[in-house]
Formats: C-alpha cells, sequence, structure tokens
C-alpha cells in the first residue's frame, strides 16, 4: 500500500481552505452523537466517501496515531486530519471546530443544572439515534476494514484484537501488541535486515518520553491544594494533567476523575460526576467536554473555559507532535508494519464497542428498524449520515410525543 502522510498532497483533492474545514466540523461537532466511534464512522463518511478530501489508507493512519497517544481519539483524529489537508493552521481549526459545539453545549446545560438542579430531558433524542449511529458505524467499520485487512496475518490478528477487548483486555495492551506482532513477523520474514533508519522509528518512545515528561510536570496530587472552590490554576492544572496521561473510553475518564476530583480533592460529590460523565455521553461531540460541565459547576463560564482548554490541550501538542512524523514511518517497512497492526486493532476496539452500543440502542422493532433503514440508505443511497442523525433524533423525538400521548 502506498500511504503519504501529514501535510502531504494526494489525488484526493489536494488543499482545502480554512473555512471549509470550519463548516464541516462546526457542523459535525453538533450532530456527532454515539462516542468516538460514532465520531469516527461518521468523519469516514463524509471526508472518505462524499467529499474524498483523504484516502481511506490514510484515514487509518490518522486514526492508528491518534489510538497511540492520550487524549480524546476523535478529537484527534479531527485534528491530525486538519493538519493532513490544511497545515498547521488546519491543526487548530479542525479540532477548535469539533469541540467548540459540544464545549458550548454542555455548558449551557451545566448553567441549567445550577440552577434547576436536575439534567433536562434527552432520552426521547438518543433513542432515535442510537440505532442509526449503529448503522453508520457499520457501514464504516466495512469500508476501512476491507482497506486494512490486507492479507491473513492482519485477519488474524484483528480478530485475536477483538476477543482480547470483549474480554476486558487493556487498550494499550491492544494496540501497541497488535503492532509489535505484525513488526515483528514482518522483520523475521525479512531474515532480520537492517532496515534504513529514520527518525520516526521513534515514534512511540517520542511519545512515551513526551507523557512522562508531562507527567513530571504536573505530577500526582500537586500543590492545588483540596481547597472545596478551587483557583482556576488549579483547576487548569488538574485538567491538563488528565488530558495528558488518559487512554481509553469516557468509563476510564471517570475513574481518574474520580480518584482525583471526589477522593482525592474532594471538589465534586459522585452523584455530581455521575451527572457530568452522563452529559458528555449523551451530548454529541467528544466525551471530554465533561470537564466543561465540571468547570462550570465548580467555577462559572470562566471555569468551564478553563477546564475544557486544560483538557483538550494536550491533544493539539500531541498531535502537533507526532503528526509529521507519520509520513517518515510508512517509508519503513517495519514502522509501516507495526502501523498496520495498530489500524486492524483500532477496527477491533471499534467493532466491540458498536457491538455493546448495539445491546443498548436496539430494543424494539422501530430501533431495529431504524438501524436496518439507515444501514440501506447508507450502502444503497449513500444517504448523509448526518442527515440520518437529523431524522433519527425527529423519530424518537416522535415517538415519545405519541406514545406519552
Amino acid at each position: 500500500m502506498s500511504a503519504q502522510g501529514a501535510g502531504e498532497t494526494d489525488n484526493s483533492g489536494g488543499k482545502h481552505s480554512l473555512a471549509e474545514f470550519a463548516r464541516f466540523f462546526l457542523r459535525l461537532g453538533f450532530t456527532a452523537f454515539g462516542g468516538p466511534a460514532a465520531h469516527i464512522a461518521m468523519m469516514e463518511d463524509e471526508l472518505v466517501r462524499h467529499r474524498k478530501w483523504l484516502s481511506r489508507e490514510k484515514f487509518l493512519d490518522l486514526l492508528g496515531a491518534s489510538n497511540l497517544i492520550p487524549g480524546p481519539s476523535s478529537s484527534e483524529l479531527a485534528i491530525h486530519i486538519g493538519y493532513l489537508r490544511a497545515g498547521w493552521a488546519g491543526l487548530l481549526v479542525g479540532g477548535a471546530c469539533f469541540i467548540l459545539p459540544a464545549a458550548i453545549l454542555v455548558a449551557t446545560i451545566a448553567w441549567a443544572y445550577t440552577r434547576f438542579g436536575h439534567l433536562p430531558e434527552v432520552s426521547a433524542v438518543l433513542y432515535g439515534v442510537k440505532p442509526v449511529v449503529i448503522a453508520v458505524i457499520l457501514q464504516a467499520l466495512w469500508g476501512l476494514g476491507r482497506t486494512a485487512v490486507k492479507n491473513k496475518l492482519l485477519g488474524i490478528i484483528g480478530l485475536i484484537c477483538v476477543v482480547l477487548s470483549a474480554l476486558d483486555a487493556s487498550l494499550i495492551l491492544v494496540l501497541f501488541g497488535a503492532g509489535a506482532a505484525v513488526a515483528f513477523i514482518h522483520f523475521v520474514r525479512r531474515g532480520g535486515h537492517q532496515e534504513e533508519q529514520h527518525p520516526t522509528i521513534a515514534f512511540v518512545p517520542l511519545l512515551r518520553d513526551a507523557r512522562v515528561g508531562v507527567a513530571r510536570i504536573f505530577p500526582a496530587g500537586g500543590a492545588a491544594g483540596a481547597a472545596l472552590v478551587p483557583g482556576l490554576w488549579p483547576l487548569f492544572y488538574v485538567f491538563l494533567k488528565i488530558g495528558s496521561i488518559v487512554f481509553g473510553s469516557g468509563y476510564v475518564l471517570l475513574a481518574f476523575l474520580r480518584a482525583d476530583l471526589v477522593a482525592h480533592r474532594g471538589w465534586l460529590t459522585d452523584g455530581q460526576l455521575v451527572d457530568a460523565v452522563a452529559v458528555g455521553q449523551v451530548t454529541p461531540g467528544p466525551v471530554f467536554t465533561t470537564a466543561t460541565f465540571i468547570g462550570y459547576l465548580l467555577r462559572g463560564p470562566w471555569g468551564a473555559l478553563v477546564a475544557t482548554v486544560g483538557i483538550f490541550l494536550p491533544a493539539f501538542v500531541l498531535v502537533a507532535a507526532s503528526g509529521p512524523l507519520i509520513p517518515h514511518i510508512r517509508r519503513s517497512p517495519t514502522a509501516s508494519a507495526f502501523l498496520d497492526g495498530v489500524n486492524v486493532a483500532s477496527l477491533a476496539l471499534m467493532a466491540v464497542v458498536s457491538y455493546q452500543l448495539g445491546r443498548s440502542a436496539i430494543v424494539d422493532w422501530l430501533t431495529a428498524a431504524l438501524a436496518i433503514a439507515s444501514l440501506l440508505l447508507l450502502v444503497r443511497f449513500r444517504t448523509n449520515s448526518v442527515w440520518l442523525v437529523l431524522g433519527g433524533a425527529i423519530i424518537g423525538i416522535a415517538a415519545r410525543l405519541i406514545r406519552g400521548a
């Protein structure tokens, strides 16, 4: 497979204006329900299938790279895509425009929460949106899987990763283990011949060292103290540290937030933390906007801004550091094999997440019909996934009104 890297043009559309990126990622930020797997699927549907801004090979490489660094994977994918197609300005615009709508919506919900003491009703919207999201993820998995699984070895590695993920194996173990296994087998098949050294052979150590360095700068249990009403700098410090070290899903984020904000500092109650994570998961956009909700609870609008910047800033820094290395990884056969293994592992993780989401999303004949109809519209008529999500939300609201009548 010939795959170019970040910052290089290809035959899938050349460079694009910042206005185009801003419009796309702002719209995605308002409509991307369902968590990282759904966000990734919607980006693939729009940018690979419809707009053809990048190839599936490049999309997979950026997805694999996003999963190798701590932070919100779908936001990092948006940042990577922005850099690939519009340079450094695109890196900032892609990430900021994807995050901003969710942050504003979550801050608005936090305002209502502090005034009225409960979360607004969103179950009707999610009832109709979730089955559509399942169809979008399945369509993306099929297309990306045909590109990623280039031989029997990668197919076997992918199946092993599905099993390990279903058994709740460590996300990092699955990703790095798959990459290392494929790279090792490739090296053995080549007879152990030395390759030309490239700067990106140090890709994984660089990211590891960056993570360790941030942890040293912002150690656990730092000087912020355990004040019940934190200052803005301590609040920023806490979320910057969390954004720098957290791999995995919203459930992993929940564990870090509870250890730091509830158990160690006493800033939140367990009930408030559960509500914050719930808001991050049921609103469109990145789950890490949970930080926006918490920041608003603790210090109002300025707290929401500081917490949001703190938790997402490491993603921009890590993508800026790793993005330019991706093309060089592809030029090294063994490093390229490592990335192939990471790519199939990433899809395996998406497959397990889609199964878990499907069990909670398809609960009756209407949701089953929505999922099937959405999949048909995606595959047969190439309908834009954004319109399907909006349609699912309308159907969910209508079903709730009819049943409540």
